[in-house]
């Protein structure tokens, strides 16, 4: 038992096992980020249904699907930043009952220019829910298990993904497109209040802000029940507080070379997931109706994409753990770019193309939980919302660009040619991930101090 009148909370937490409390803290951001994910993707489930019934081309619904991700550019960055000085919980839970309300009134728009500009503010919202997740379960996760509890919690982002294009499958041909928002503005209206009463905040942040030991030390006693403590207990962490612009400090003690590099696998993979994402069942509809199957079968392009992502997220969780993000990442990357080169091919049946989407989505979507988790290890305590919301702010910039470039191609570019293409931001990203081995060990030499975790 530990009874000193100092104690830290960081080594409390590594040398703990994970109890209930932490495991239903993973559950409600898992839930949270199931609905994010589910959110984000919803257009692109609808797209065909709502390009139909509207009649736009595909340089406005190029627009539409790229709407939400502007503002989850902003929300990425600006909300992340707010969360290191306010705390995770309370920018989690409003930003999850405000995408909540925003999606319920999407359901309602009559025009294009209503529809652009409010999936612009639900990406407000949605912008900060990664950050703040990710950024949660690892300060409650003891350092062993640090990166798979992160990833396999991050895959709720992708499996809300899979849920959104199987409950579309479904709403959309019996209740129409509209449904979709429906569903996805109740569901997350019920998590953000079960989080308002079961979600604690995160312990590192309370102890180097020096705020509400009352509440620290109960829900420290909830991780480690072996744990006394008493009225003069001080809390400590092993960082000391970030001064300064939170940005600025991405950039400074040696982090500049490893910001900038991850920003670049942020850009480039975020570009190409969410072209897939967003296009897969527009531009393969004429495959489907080749093969002569109903054209909802289409949406399940976007499905599968994201189930390879969750079995991906899971399986290179599992290898980063035993051999580094840098291999690994790397050849994830790769197999993506060769796989998603092979999606337009002509000639190849439709269930092949279903297996070339699945693998193409294990190192792509995968990838990009194991890339958060990156994130998440790279920056100490006071600025980890940032400099994960800053490299998922990056990457939304290219998660625009993706959907909008596509959209302007399309008319002009074979299926095959615009796979081609499409291969090129994933071996960028591969390359990006093999620099990354210059940079890693000599940042964690310089940040030793703050316990920087970077494998």
């Amino acid at each position: 038992m530990q009874s000193s009148a100092k104690i830290n909370v960081s080594d409390i937490i590594d040398n703990s096992r994970i109890g209930t409390f932490q495991i239903g803290l993973f559950i409600l951001c898992g839930l949270c980020l199931i609905m994010d994910g589910f959110d984000v993707q919803a257009i692109g489930f609808v797209a065909p249904a709502l390009s139909k019934d509207w009649k736009i081309t595909g340089a406005v619904l190029g627009s539409v699907l790229s709407a939400a991700l502007v503002g989850v550019l902003f929300g990425s960055i600006f909300l992340s930043m707010l969360a290191d000085k306010i705390g995770r919980r309370p920018v989690l839970i409003g930003a999850c009952l405000f995408f909540s309300a925003v999606t319920l009134a999407t359901s309602l728009v009559q025009t294009v220019p209503q529809l652009l500009m409010i999936r612009f503010i639900a990406g407000v919202g949605l912008g900060s829910i990664m950050p703040n997740a990710m950024a949660l379960v690892g300060e409650y996760s003891p350092q062993r298990l640090r990166v798979p509890m992160m990833v396999v919690v991050g895959t709720g982002f992708t499996a809300g993904a899979v849920i959104g294009g199987i409950v579309a499958f479904w709403l959309v041909p019996n209740f129409g497109w509209r449904s979709v928002f429906v569903f996805g503005g109740a569901v997350p209206l019920l998590i953000g209040l079960l989080m308002f009463f079961l979600l604690p905040e995160s312990l590192q942040y309370l102890a180097l802000h020096g705020k509400d030991p009352e509440r620290l030390g109960r829900w420290l006693h909830r991780v480690n029940p072996d744990v006394t403590i008493s009225r003069n207990t001080q809390f400590i962490v092993r960082e000391q507080r970030q001064k300064g612009v939170p940005m600025i400090k991405l950039f400074q003690q040696g982090r500049a070379a490893g910001t900038i590099l991850l920003w670049t696998v942020y850009f480039m993979n975020l570009l190409n997931l969410y072209f897939l994402s967003s296009w897969l069942p527009t531009v393969l509809t004429p495959l489907v109706k080749a093969a002569r199957v109903p054209d909802s079968y289409a949406l399940l392009f976007g499905s599968t994409l994201q189930m390879g992502g969750v079995i991906g997220a899971i399986a290179l969780g599992w290898l980063v753990a035993r051999f580094g993000f840098v291999p690994v990442l790397a050849t994830a990357f790769l197999f993506a770019s060769a796989n998603i080169a092979l999606i337009g091919q002509p000639g190849f049946s439709l269930g092949l193309v279903f297996v070339v989407v699945f693998v193409a989505g294990f190192g792509v979507v995968g990838g990009q939980s194991t890339v958060n988790a990156l994130a998440a290890t790279l920056y100490p305590t006071d600025l980890r919302s940032t400099g994960i919301g800053a490299g998922l702010g990056i990457g939304r910039i290219g998660s625009i660009v993706g959907p909008q470039v596509a959209g302007l191609l399309i008319g002009t570019w074979t299926t095959n040619q615009l796979f081609l293409g499409a291969a090129v931001p994933a071996l960028i990203a591969s390359v990006a991930m093999v620099a990354m081995r210059w940079v890693i060990k000599p940042h964690r030499t310089a940040n030793a101090q703050s316990e920087v975790m970077v494998h």
